[in-house]
């Protein structure tokens, strides 16, 4: 049974804007999951993409300089270049392990170890964040808004003290992961939850940003919603960092007092991951169908460009390709919205849209 009643008090009453949000995207994610079997090439050269686009952008929202073909640029170098300004060896990190996180979500376990390695992954080559990389702060660290130049314009918030933070951190980790297993709270809500918390901890000197967005990767990505890594989420957050600012202050002011108000930032979040979610799938949709099928499901589209409509077994027949390849192409020409179906039972036609 989850114990901590402040998270739960505060999860108790959803607004249904909130809901409806949650809703829109679980139902788009179905889309993509549906339509996700494409050309491995494909889903590679997106990939490549969205690790540049999120590594300069959450670096950016910290305050570092490089542009995305500065990046790409010193990523194309990076076995020989040795890095020797904090703007590169930051970027030379948080890519690293987002990479790691893209390529091996299913094997890692969110806990509190993995939240500190992270953290020590993402300073690994940040000759001035050695001494502290991996371990939660010691001093105080409060947060300031940075313009885009990189310089403080003020502090946002006090986050907690220091010494308060390891309790802290283990009471919203071992929250976070219980909500998980009783499933009690839609997954949405528990990372959400966890975010805004993570943030109000700030649990290390430095770095805690960065570390909340690869957990958001990681956490997402756990939860099903495949998509992050072929539509940056970095890069909406960068695009609406006010918002982004204050969303959390508004949220975070009200914490500890009698009645918690977290739905600014919900709000925030869920707007930023359906305009994801929504990308993803346009993104899907404009690919041209010969990168994203096979050379047998493209037959199949091909035929049903040439006839008005047809059936299955028809398809089968004058393609000469085996049922369930056709069914499974059919399946995916409808999800992306290139086909339609007519009729119901042994009458089911298809025809293109």
């Amino acid at each position: 049974m989850i114990k901590n009643n402040r998270f739960n008090k505060r999860l108790s009453h959803i607004p249904s804007e909130v809901l409806s949000k949650i809703a829109r995207i679980d139902e788009i994610k179905g889309r993509w999951i549906g339509g996700l079997q494409v050309n491995p090439q494909t889903l590679g050269r997106l990939k490549r993409s969205v690790l540049v686009t999120s590594t300069g952008s959450s670096t950016r929202i910290e305050g570092a300089n490089l542009t995305d073909k500065e990046i790409e640029k010193l990523m194309q170098g990076v076995t020989t270049k040795k890095f020797t300004d904090r703007d590169s060896q930051e970027v030379q990190g948080y890519y690293e392990l987002l990479h790691n996180v893209f390529d091996s979500w299913k094997s890692i376990k969110f806990s509190e170890n993995t939240v500190k390695h992270f953290h020590n992954q993402l300073l690994k080559y940040v000759g001035k964040d050695q001494r502290h990389k991996g371990d939660y702060k010691k001093t105080e660290n409060a947060v300031e808004m940075l313009d885009q130049n990189g310089k403080s314009v003020g502090i946002v918030f006090e986050p907690t003290k220091a010494y308060l933070t390891p309790k802290e951190m283990q009471e919203l980790m071992d929250w976070t992961v219980e909500a998980f297993e009783e499933k009690k709270y839609h997954p949405l809500l528990i990372i959400g939850n966890f975010l805004v918390e993570f943030l109000k901890i700030h649990p290390f000197q430095d770095g805690n940003g960065r570390v909340s967005r690869i957990l958001t990767n990681l956490l997402l990505l756990k939860e099903g919603y495949v998509f992050m890594p072929y539509v940056s989420h970095e890069k909406l957050v960068e695009d609406n960092k006010n918002n982004y600012y204050l969303a959390i202050v508004k949220s975070q002011k009200s914490f500890g007092k009698k009645t918690e108000n977290v739905f600014p930032w919900f709000n925030f979040f869920l707007d930023i991951l359906l305009k994801q979610s929504e990308m993803a799938i346009k993104l899907l949709e404009s690919e041209d169908v010969e990168k994203l099928f096979s050379p047998k499901q493209l037959e199949v589209w091909n035929y049903l460009q040439k006839v008005p409509e047809a059936g299955t077994l028809e398809i089968c027949r004058e393609t000469k390709i085996l049922k369930p390849t056709v069914v499974q192409a059919l399946n995916r020409l409808m999800t992306l919205k290139k086909i339609e179906r007519i009729g119901m039972g042994r009458g089911t036609r298809y025809r293109k849209l």
